[in-house]
Order: C-alpha cells, then structure tokens, then sequence
C-alpha cells in the first residue's frame, strides 16, 4: 500500500460521494478534510494547506452553472499555485475537464470511478504538488506550445523551406512568411531567428492584427510621458524592443491603409519617433513579416500599399496546408503524443493503425495547431496504451468529402469493432458513441443496423 501522506480536501455536494471518499482515502493520505460546496473553500484553502484539490465540477448553485469546476479550479491556483486540482466529473461534462486540464488541473477523474484508478490519480497529484512545494529550482519546463521547436518533416515542400531557411537565417533579409492559419508561421520565424547572427539578441513578436488602431503607434514605436491621457511614464515601443535583434510582425495584412504609410517610413529609415516626441531613435532589426492573407491581391484591391509589399518581401516563404503534406502528419501527431503524454501523466505508447488512417484522411483546415489540439485532447481522453481512431475525436466538417472520415477508410471488420467499443464505453448512449465516431446519428442508426448491434 502506498505510503500515508499529505492532505486532500474533497469539495463534493453530493453526501454519499463524500462518505465513500472519507473511508477510502485515509488509507492513501494522512489527513482527508471534505467540503459540500465551494462556499468556505477560500478559507479552508488557508487553514487545511491540501496538497490536492479534488473538485467537483458542477454544485447547486445558481452562479456559473456548468462551469463552477473551472471557475473555481482557476481560483484555487490563483490562490495557491503549487496545490494541484484533480476534477471530479461526470461522462456529459468529459469536455468542461478537458478545458479544465488546459488551463491547469492535474487531471481529472469520472464519475462513477475506478477506485485503483482514482487512488492513482490522487496520489500523483499530490507527490507532484509536495515535490514542488519542497523546493524553488526548476519551478517550469521548456515545452511551452509557443516555444514549440521546427518540425521539417519529410515532404518536398518543407525540405525546399528548410533550405532555403539555411541559406537566409544568417543574414539580415527581410521575411515575408505566408501560409494558412495553424501552419506554423511563428514557429519559423523562431526557428529563422535562432539561426541568425542575431540569435543572442532578443526576438520581440508582435500580433498587429490585434493592436488597435489608437494604440498602433504608441506600442509599435513607443510614446513619451504626458504624450496622451494615459500616458503617465515614458513608454518603450516593439521597434525599440527589438534593437540588435529581430521584430517579428504577425498578421500584417490587417494593418489599416492608413498605418501602413507610418510603419514604412520606420522600416525604410530603421529609426523611430516616440509618439509625443521629436527625436529619431535609431533601431537596429531584422524584419519577419507573416500573414495568412493573399497580399498580391490586397494591393490590387488598393487594401495594401505597392511599397510596403515590397519593402517586406526580401525573401518569400510559403508553408504549405498540412493535407499538402500528409506524410508529415502522422509523425505530427507522434511528436504532440509523446508531449502531452508526459504532460498530462498518461501511458501512452504510439498511434493504432486506425488512428493514422483517421488522421491522414482528415481535411485539417486548421493545419498543424489543428492536429496538436486533436492529439492533445485525445490524450487526455484515452484510456488505453495506443490512440486509436475512436479517440481520434474529429469533426464531421474535418473529413474534406468523407460523410464519417474515420469509419470511411476502415474495412468492416475494424469498423464494426470500433462501433461496437463506442457503444460500450459510451453505455449504450447512441449520441454519444456517435460524437465518438465522428458520425452522425442517422448514421450511427445505420452502422448499428448493419452490425445487427
């Protein structure tokens, strides 16, 4: 039996759930404190120091019904960061977890439950959470999404990239890099700037799409103090930021007519002028430029300036749509299992031969950032050592022209397994084992029809 330590507080409204837990957990954990709602768990927090949260998602109350675990599953590491929250839910909230797991929970255990399962669970949580609480080194890992590194893969359109990436990332030329959503266009200006001369300098991104127009100029160029109402303190701009090392600007193309005339004078002179200010600063950068918009035709539009268009396309890289890769995705795929595998504590040893034939027969309109949610939410989901094309949870609008992608490509044999496994894990739920296959009812109705199940 495992060793007797830490603490576990129970939030719970449910009684009997809670005098279950009472008698098995105190074999596992020194102390065991339960709550029926979250009403005193701000105080509790404070006096009990739990090691581990086991938070139920939903209580009866009136205030963010259906999503109570999540608020209070984001309060609770406000609060206490280092304690990690397991969330207890039942089959229909399966994707309220998933987004709890996202943002921060352990895990998350179903209703009714696996007792060897939740003990394991619950005691992972908490040799993690005492781990972190005993020391102050090493308090993050690198494998933040964003900081993701290139993946080339082996298909001819990114082997030709990859070369020529070569041959520009040690110099100063300017980038202009196109492509779809979720294709990676962040990730290779990292990988662009890594390789430069400039790679011990700062890379400073900048999604300009986003800024608004008031504020363009103040957070591209900078501002002085008193330049405006808000302006309280002299203000930095990205430009500035970036001096000796390399500015990359995200969704350029949906920068207004009016500020690109402001944001070529600053690239053509490599010197700013702070808004409220009248000295020139001169800046040192190499210019990225991404957009997922068909820049030729803005300007023939007269949506994007000749000029600017030209400034920034130095060297054009275009990535290409992951279904114009398809060799790369089930590679793709492997690497976010083995991530979010260790990330999310699962045992996971690679990918069925349905799941690869389910992945490669997706349309994936969201390309590469698309794949990694999929695997990831898969993961967290599966409960077996391979993902398999039922896990592989894919929209019916995913599947390019296939009515049920992942049932499509399969023979009848493997088919009618996994027909019969969605319905088993989902009880004999139709509509659930449905949205496990990517199908639609009616068609479920068929598939059951045809199995005789």
């Amino acid at each position: 039996m495992a060793s007797k330590k830490g603490k576990i507080l129970i939030v719970d409204d449910n009684a009997g759930i809670r005098q279950a837990l009472r008698i098995l957990l105190p074999l596992h954990f020194a102390e065991v404190e339960t709550l029926p709602s979250p009403v005193t768990l701000v105080s509790t927090l404070e006096r009990f120091r739990p090691d581990v949260v086991l938070l139920d998602m939903n209580f009866n109350t009136s205030i963010n019904t259906g999503n109570e675990g999540l608020y209070w599953a984001a309060e609770i590491k406000k609060m206490v960061p280092e304690v990690e929250v397991v969330l207890f839910t039942a089959y229909a909230d399966i994707q309220l977890a998933v987004e709890g797991m996202k943002r921060g929970a352990f895990d998350f255990i179903v209703k009714p439950w696996d007792n060897e399962k939740l003990v394991a669970t619950l005691t992972a949580a908490r040799d993690k959470a005492r781990k972190a609480m005993g020391r102050d080194a090493k308090s993050g890992t690198a494998e933040d999404a964003s900081g993701s590194p290139m993946f080339w893969g082996s298909s001819k359109p990114m082997t030709a990239i990859q070369k020529t990436v070569e041959k520009i990332a040690p110099t100063d030329a300017t980038v202009l890099i196109t492509g779809e959503n979720g294709t990676g266009k962040d990730v290779l200006a990292r990988e662009i700037h890594a390789r430069s001369l400039r790679s011990g300098k700062p890379m400073v991104a900048v999604d300009a799409g986003a800024i608004t127009e008031t504020l363009f100029e103040s957070e591209l160029f900078g501002h002085v103090k008193g330049a405006f109402t808000d302006a309280h303190t002299d203000h930095v701009g990205k430009f500035e930021q970036a001096d000796g090392g390399t500015l990359f600007l995200d969704e350029i193309g949906n920068i207004p007519l009016h500020l690109q005339a402001k944001l070529l004078r600053v690239i053509q002179n490599r010197s700013v002028v702070r808004v409220g200010g009248s000295k020139a600063i001169p800046v040192d950068i190499r210019l990225i430029c991404a957009t997922n918009m068909d820049l030729e035709q803005l300007v023939r539009e007269g949506r994007f300036r000749e000029d600017l268009y030209y400034r920034i396309n130095t060297v054009h890289i275009n990535l290409p749509p992951l279904r114009e890769r398809k060799e790369d995705i089930v590679p793709l795929a492997q690497l976010f299992l083995e991530r979010f595998t260790e990330k999310y504590h699962r045992h996971l040893t690679g990918l069925d031969n349905s799941a690869k034939v389910a992945l490669e027969s997706a349309w994936w309109s969201g390309n590469i950032r698309e794949l990694q949610n999929c695997i990831e939410k898969a993961v967290i989901l599966s409960d077996g050592t391979e993902l398999t094309a039922k896990d592989i949870q894919l929209e019916q609008s995913k599947q390019g022209t296939s009515t049920s992608g992942t049932l499509r490509a399969l023979n009848e044999s493997e088919e009618e397994r996994l027909v019969r496994e969605a319905m088993e894990r989902s009880n004999g739920n139709i509509s659930v084992a449905a949205k496990m296959l990517g199908i639609s009812r009616p068609t479920m109705y068929a598939k059951l029809k045809k199995y005789g199940l």
